[in-house]
């Protein structure tokens, strides 16, 4: 038995936890990375299905055999679990997915893997027991070929050709799915980036939660029901974070308006007492002058405007408030939006306009495949819940005005059909538009704040009219 098999075994006879917590830090990263490529890079549904996957060992962890590989078990399970949940959304991603594949276009092997990502646990899942877990054992537990052969039952050797009959296959089975990558290619990729860090304070998470409620219940079966309970606990906490970060800057605003509100108040305050002393001061003075140089009036004034002195000392500070408080109305302004507010706007943008296409494409089915003119036209096709959930307005898009109609017999061709009226600088500083087009794909556009064009003219942001002339329909005969 390999140390994972005895592990494994502790924790199905005696409930051994620190057996169980060793396994989950020894394969969190497997099926951490497993579940991020077949979850198309989405970090919070990984970390579900990796918690999934891991409440399965726990609850089959008898039912196992002595001899299990845990690593493939563990691959092919979190792609049991993950699979069935991206179906619905890949069929809706498919084409950003294949737009991010055409820019991913470079020779290192990040870009390389990214190529392959969406397709490549699903072909691991067809290879043979064996070619399977020397790919498992090679590229995901990082094994070298000595550990390999003793895992297979061979010498280091035999465990070298093993690794790489199956690498062959494996890149033959991408090949067939249309992956133009070679094998040696394909082996640099997951040597290089197969494996991908689980985030810190993944491995207390996953095991806490499964040993959390065992010691009080007793019983496997109450300890994974409080597991479920928790997941949904920690997916609400989850997106308490995620409304409280979007939520940033309004509270930035608010707690700005308070402190103005604040020092306004005290402002205005000293200010009525600076007029009350002064007016005081006045008629001290005037009394002081008529007692004909009374000593003792003369002490109570002198005390007065010593006072009065003190006064204008303590309210000196009236300038600074003041410039205080025109830097906190500059923060009502508006701050900058970070990277992931930008990222999350992007997004939104995207998904609201797909929602538009396909509305667009379902009226032009209905009218001889004519595209419709104007939002209103297609407006009883456009789902009722799209923006609610992304918070944009058609208002921000308009219909692109072509030479020609566009019709669905254009639909194999990228013409536009919509477009964001005004563009918007990126965190790369880079002017920025979403475009819609016919073949119901959505494309965002970024040109550079001020280029030199091949003719030696400064172009300015209004540089998207290059690619729009490349996206437009031609007046038949031309």
């Amino acid at each position: 038995m390999t140390d994972s098999q005895t592990l494994l075994a502790a924790y199905a006879r005696n409930g051994s936890e620190s057996a169980f917590r060793e396994l989950v830090t020894r394969y969190l990263g497997l099926v951490y990375s497993t579940a991020l490529r077949l979850v198309d890079g989405d970090i919070h549904l990984a970390e579900d299905v990796a918690q999934t996957v891991f409440m399965d060992l726990a609850r089959k962890a008898r039912g196992l055999s002595s001899r299990v590989m845990l690593g493939g078990w563990l691959h092919q399970r979190t792609y049991n679990v993950a699979a069935p949940m991206m179906r619905a959304r890949r069929r809706r991603q498919s084409r950003e997915r294949e737009a991010a594949q055409m820019n991913a276009l470079q020779e290192d092997s990040g870009a390389e893997l990214l190529q392959i990502a969406p397709m490549l646990d699903e072909a691991i899942t067809h290879l043979g027991k064996e070619d399977r877990t020397a790919i498992i054992l090679r590229f995901f537990e990082r094994r070298d070929f000595r550990s390999i052969g003793e895992a297979l039952g061979s010498n280091e050797d035999a465990a070298r050709m093993r690794v790489n009959r199956a690498l062959n296959k494996l890149h033959n089975l991408l090949t067939h799915r249309g992956v133009a990558l070679s094998a040696a290619a394909l082996g640099s990729a997951l040597a290089s980036e197969g494996l991908t860090a689980a985030p810190a304070g993944l491995v207390a998470s996953v095991a806490g939660t499964v040993f959390a409620s065992s010691a009080a219940s007793g019983g496997i079966s109450a300890t994974l029901l409080k597991i479920t309970v928790m997941t949904k606990f920690k997916v609400g906490i989850i997106t308490a974070v995620v409304v409280a970060g979007v939520a940033t800057s309004w509270l930035v605003q608010q707690n700005a308006r308070a402190k103005l509100r604040q020092q306004d108040e005290s402002l205005r305050q000293q200010s009525d007492q600076l007029a009350q002393v002064a007016a005081e001061n006045e008629r001290l003075s005037s009394l002081a002058a008529k007692a004909n140089g009374s000593k003792n009036q003369l002490a109570d004034l002198l005390k007065l405007r010593a006072e009065t002195e003190s006064l204008r000392n303590h309210t000196s500070g009236l300038a600074l408030l003041r410039e205080e408080n025109g830097r906190l109305r500059q923060i009502l302004v508006g701050s900058p939006k970070t990277p992931l507010q930008l990222r999350e706007q992007t997004m939104a943008k995207v998904e609201f306009e797909k929602s538009w296409m396909l509305a667009f494409r379902i009226y032009a089915m209905e009218h001889q495949d004519q595209f419709p003119a104007s939002f209103e036209q297609a407006a009883a096709f456009f789902p009722t819940d799209a923006k609610a959930e992304t918070r944009v307005d058609a208002d921000q898009f308009e219909v692109f005005k072509q030479p020609s109609a566009v019709t669905l017999t254009l639909t194999n061709q990228d013409i536009i059909v919509l477009r964001e009226k005004a563009p918007w600088l990126d965190s790369r500083g880079k002017w920025t538009r979403v475009y819609g087009m016919a073949n119901g794909s959505v494309q965002t556009i970024s040109v550079p704040m001020a280029y030199t064009d091949p003719n030696g003219q400064r172009v300015s942001r209004d540089s998207f009219e290059a690619w729009e002339k490349e996206h437009m329909t031609l007046p038949s005969g031309q």
